[in-house]
This record gives C-alpha cells, structure tokens and sequence, in this order.
C-alpha cells in the first residue's frame, strides 16, 4: 500500500476510535473482524458518522479494504510481419471436344384436324299459346205464371130460398162472386254462364340431328432437327495463371503484468474493544 493510502487507513480508524471514546480494537474469537457487508464508500466520510442497523452491545469501526489485485499474461505484437507477391503461370493441357458442325433447325408438320359425330335435340317450334272460345252454357226452366190475378164481380142470382120478411116480393137478385187468379205454365231457356275465352298451351316442338363437330383443329407444329458435331482434340487451360501472396507472419511475446481486479473501499467492520466510555 501507498502511504497517501495508509494514512488514509490509519485516519479512518482513528476517527472511529474518537467516535467509541476511546474503545480499541481487539481480536474477536475468529481471530478477524467481521464486515457488515452493508455499505461500501470511496471515502469514510461516506459512511456517515454510525453504521446502519447495529445493534446494542457491539462496536463498529471504519475499515480500508485494500485494491484486489491479479497477474495476467498476455501476447503482445512484437514485429506485424509482412507480404510480397509471387506470380505462377499458368499451366496447359490438351482435351477432347464436340464441335458444332451444322446448327439445329426444325421443320414444319401439318396435322390434321379432328372431329366426331354427335347427335344433338333443335328446337324446331318454340312453346306457345291459342285463344278458344268456350259457349255460353244454358238450361231449361220451367215456371207458373200469373195471367190475372183473383178478384170479385157481380152476378145475376135465380130461385131464392130465403123467406122474405114481410111477405115481399123478389124483383132482382145480385151475387157477389170470387173470381179466383188464372196461371199458366210457362218454359224458358235461362244463361248458366256467359261465354268466354281461355289460353290453351301449346308445347314446344324439337328433333334430334346428327352432325359433325369439330374437336381438335387444323395445326401446323415445328419438329426439332438435332445440331450436328464431331469430336476434335484442343489445347486447353488445366490451371490459370495466378498470383499468390506470400505472407511472412508476425512474432509475439508473452508479457506478464499486474493488473488490479477490484477498487478499495471503505465499511464498517464489528470490532472488540477493551474499555467503553460512559
């Protein structure tokens, strides 16, 4: 340690033994102090004049916790290394190949067209209608009729038997009489219903044909002709010429350094003392 950290060390402990009044810090049973592990500060003034949940019968004391650190090995670039570049030609050989001595073609094909027979129903006379007149229709009825109607008159009566009082004599003698009605029976021809006309239909007429129906017309359609080759035997290429970077690779050392892992810090640690003021 640093003596700036040591007398950082030494002042945050003695502001803790002015805060205990005059409590000094003796080896607990483990033979340690034990950290509250609550509260961590960059500075003791940090941590505030007590620690935080203590409890009675106990005394606490400021406490630097001392940088972590560790040895680490590295590989450092001690020369880059470098490239320069190498030009291979190329290298020949002989193969077999087809060349083309008549190009394709195609030539023309008519193929006929194709039909069948089918028999099909035409109509011949579409569905239709006709007005027919229906007569009217009659009966026969028979009735009684008045010819005159009952009525009286007067008539010329003879030989009356009826005494007459007083021992008159009868000169003229009227009856009036009931003429009763006269009828006859009289037949006539009476209308049922009246004449009328009605719709009447007439269906549709059809007849099956025969005929020809094309199916597949006429077309002309190209036939492919084959190119035409022959084999010949040619210089040709086995590896092109090519450029190759030749490259001369970096050295490294190993370096070993000491690099620091975790900061210092400042807590409250619990602490034994041999007297306590009062």
């Amino acid at each position: 340690m640093s003596l700036s950290k040591k007398s950082i060390a030494l002042a945050a402990v003695a502001v803790a033994a002015l805060g205990f009044s005059g409590c000094t810090q003796q080896a607990m049973a483990s033979g340690k102090a034990v950290s509250t592990g609550t509260v961590k500060a960059a500075a003791p003034a940090d941590l505030g004049l007590y620690p935080p949940n203590a409890q009675p019968g106990h005394c606490y004391a400021k406490v630097y916790i001392k940088p972590k650190y560790a040895t680490k090995t590295e590989k450092v670039v001690v020369d880059q290394g470098g490239a320069r570049l190498k030009v291979i030609p190329a290298k020949y050989g002989y193969k077999t190949v087809k060349k083309l001595v008549k190009e394709p073609g195609y030539r023309l094909k008519v193929i006929p067209p194709v039909y069948k027979t089918t028999t099909e129903r035409i109509l011949v006379k579409p569905a239709g209608e006709r007005l027919v007149t229906v007569p009217a229709q009659y009966k026969t009825v028979t009735k009684r009729i008045m010819v005159s109607p009952a009525t009286t008159e007067w008539r010329r009566g003879s030989g009356v038997t009826t005494p007459i009082a007083g021992g008159g004599r009868v000169t003229d003698v009227n009856c009036l009489v009931r003429v009763p009605a006269k009828y006859k029976t009289v037949t006539t021809r009476v209308m049922v219903t009246p004449p009328t006309t009605k719709r009447v239909p007439i269906p549709a007429q059809y007849k099956t044909i025969t005929k020809r129906v094309l199916v597949k017309p006429a077309q002309t359609i190209k036939v492919p002709i084959p190119a035409q080759y022959k084999t010949v035997r040619v210089k040709d290429i086995v590896e092109p010429a090519r450029t190759v970077e030749l490259k001369t690779p970096p050295r490294y050392s190993t370096v070993t350094k000491r690099v620091k892992v975790a900061n210092g810090y400042y807590t409250w640690q619990t602490v034994n003392c041999r007297t306590v003021s009062h």
